[in-house]
């Protein structure tokens, strides 16, 4: 019976990586669709989030019927419950996704993004997903000691999160209202899925400590008052 919880609780940490590969795949494609206007790979991104969601469905599943078949205690207890807590950041980094490309839809034909703001989404993207790769890669490895030069690498995307705004209030501003709104909400995209990625790999701190870190754990979850839609 033992044998096959542990097969069980290893099966679901190897769905959370599987979903942080999802994730990073569709924050990528969502780039590229937001970059070249690509109607079509925006429409695939929006039509995959559904497979990340089934991922979430099935790991939440597999837990909570772990938790009520081996009512498992201390160190298996706390790997399930954050597993569940994991899962959820995962899902909402692919709704993150999600959003970059909708919004692409939502403008199609025309690009989102004036010149002026396009190297900084680039390297937002390229951050972004070094965070996600990074959490996966402490969630299979339970390395506590790499969560520290990963929060390090978020605040570059903190930084880019302000640039972005530095460019909107910049007196040389000449893409409208429009483009602003715009602008602003994939930045707020792409800053809060590197705040996830900074939430999982502060969960593992968790799971393998036993402590909390208040100071990255206060995600805020109500970002849908932004998404796009029609």
């Amino acid at each position: 019976m033992r044998i096959a919880f542990t097969e069980e609780l290893q099966f679901i940490s190897d769905q959370l990586v599987e979903m942080a590969g999802l994730t990073s795949a569709a924050l990528e494609q969502a780039t590229t669709a937001l970059m070249s206007a690509d109607l079509e790979l925006a429409e695939s991104v929006i039509s995959a989030d559904e497979h990340i969601d089934a991922v979430r469905r099935d790991l939440d599943t597999r837990a909570v019927d772990a938790l009520a078949r081996q009512q498992p205690v201390a160190t298996d207890l706390r790997t399930l419950v954050t597993a569940m807590r994991m899962s959820a950041d995962l899902e909402r980094m692919g709704d993150l996704a999600r959003h970059v490309a909708k919004l692409t839809r939502l403008r199609y034909p025309n690009r989102v993004l004036p010149e002026a703001l396009t190297a900084t989404f680039r390297r937002m993207a390229e951050v972004a997903d070094a965070l996600v790769m990074e959490a996966a890669r402490i969630i299979r490895d339970n390395d506590v000691e790499a969560v520290t030069q990963l929060k390090i690498t978020d605040d570059e995307m903190d930084d880019l999160h302000r640039d972005v705004f530095r460019v909107l209030l910049d007196s040389s501003w000449d893409s409208g209202v429009q483009a602003a709104i715009d602008a602003t909400l994939l930045s707020r995209y792409y800053e809060r899925f590197g705040d996830h990625a900074v939430s999982i790999a502060q969960r593992v701190v968790y799971l393998v400590t036993g402590q909390w870190d208040e100071d990255n754990l206060n995600i805020d979850e109500r970002i849908d008052v932004t998404e796009v839609s029609r």
